[in-house]
């Protein structure tokens, strides 16, 4: 019987182990952009607020639509006869089933569900915006890791020949052809670099939480990129944005800006119609039935049928000022679309020379990391031939490791300015 329960507790808690191994993508640019738009959260909240406007909109619509109620009553005047001219009237115990169809209409009504398809199309916007953005931020994260990925591979590259000068030191020391400064001055060198290296790790493992993040899954899902920087980066895909017309109303900003104006046009609209009328009418059916011998009297017609108009006389002032506020709201609106299509056709010539800077850039620090790295075994070469000091090799491996900063760095400003350039173009758009 134990052994029994050995083995049912062995199978439980291989198969619980099973369970609780995490998650682990192996994932392409495209596979971890797909990942975040079918689990990222915030593009969630915005596909749900479509659905609230939608919602908002119906609301709106079924104000013009027929309402009809239905109405029980009771009534009971506790034996109480009513004496009419000496004639007894029993008020005999009764109910009452009323339906009524009521259906009223007014300017306001009309201008409402307008600004309510404004809005639904402006949450469409904003989702579609939203999208751009969490693609913009993996494509940044995807890119960030494997360039950090890449440093932290050079710089282990850099810390076994520095290790291997300082082992070659060492030796010498020991056999009196090198003085222990030589050795110390290495082994500084080595605690750098070791401690810029699991700096770079740390940071490293940064990107890859905001990767989580972004894609909706768990802090303990594992990810490996199967894609490189040489897979990815298109030089020439990018300088060709360069040439890309900017067209204002592919850009989403702009769309949302200037949804805002028509919005703030049909407030005025819709604040004037307080001056219009309201057109109502109704159709009432009642069926009286009495809870007695006799029946009462009865002056309940059991239809009814009616109209009627409201319109606003005098308000003092109020729908006056309601409609200059709107105006002025509405001004205020245009303002800013004109402001902002001048500040969005600034910024295309601004992303236009960042791009065009940041390539200049990288090509020169990618000549300058390959020149400082032949320097650095130039170096060593001859440190190992006494031909060059400790100094020498330390200055050429700090100026290495600064050449290769420079070049991440312009490798990231890169793709930086290219994102920026593809998401105020919005060349998926075109």
């Amino acid at each position: 019987m134990k052994r029994k329960i050995l083995i049912f507790s062995l199978a439980f808690f291989a198969v619980g182990q099973t369970f609780a191994q995490p998650q682990s993508f192996n994932l392409t640019l495209k596979d971890a952009q797909d990942q975040a738009l079918e689990h990222n959260r915030t593009l969630k909240n915005a596909s749900l607020e479509i659905q609230k406007a939608e919602a908002a909109r119906w609301q709106t619509l079924a104000t013009m639509l027929p309402q009809a109620n239905v109405n029980l009553d009771y009534s009971n005047f506790m034996g109480y006869e009513l004496n009419f001219s000496g004639m007894a009237i029993p008020m005999n115990p009764s109910g009452d089933l009323t339906g009524q169809v009521a259906l009223a209409l007014s300017g306001a009504q009309i201008v409402g569900t307008q600004l309510s398809t404004i809005a639904k199309r402006m949450a469409e916007i904003n989702l579609m915006n939203t999208k751009q953005d969490i693609l913009n931020q993996v494509k940044t994260l995807y890119y960030s890791i494997l360039i950090m990925d890449e440093t932290v591979t050079l710089l282990d590259k850099n810390l076994v020949n520095i290790k291997k000068l300082y082992q070659f030191t060492e030796n010498s020391v020991q056999v009196g052809v090198a003085d222990q400064t030589d050795a110390d001055q290495l082994l500084v060198q080595i605690a750098t670099m070791e401690t810029t290296i699991n700096s770079a790790k740390r940071s490293l493992e940064m990107l890859y939480n905001s990767l989580r993040l972004q894609m909706g899954t768990e802090a303990s899902t594992e990810i490996t990129l199967t894609q490189t920087i040489d897979d990815l980066l298109n030089i020439e895909g990018a300088l060709q944005l360069l040439s890309t017309d900017f067209i204002l109303d592919n850009n989403f900003n702009y769309q949302l800006v200037k949804q805002s104006a028509d919005l703030s046009k049909k407030q005025i609209a819709l604040n004037a119609w307080a001056y219009g009328p309201t057109v109502s009418g109704f159709y009432q059916y009642t069926k009286k039935t009495y809870f007695g011998k006799d029946e009462g009297f009865n002056m309940t017609p059991p239809n009814l049928i009616g109209a009627s108009i409201a319109i606003p006389i005098f308000s003092s002032g109020v729908r006056f000022t309601k409609v200059r506020e709107a105006k002025i709201v509405h001004e205020t609106q245009l303002n800013t679309l004109a402001d902002t299509k001048e500040a969005l056709t600034i910024q295309h010539s601004q992303l236009r020379y960042n791009l065009t800077s940041a390539f200049e850039s990288y090509e020169t620090q990618k000549k300058n990391i390959d020149v400082n790295q032949r320097i650095l075994e130039n170096i060593s070469k001859k440190y190992e031939q006494g031909m060059a000091s400790s100094l020498d090799v330390t200055t050429t491996g700090t100026n290495l490791i600064t050449a290769q900063n420079s070049y991440v760095q312009a490798l990231m400003e890169v793709v930086t300015a290219q994102i920026e350039l593809e998401k105020l173009l919005n060349t998926d758009n075109q």
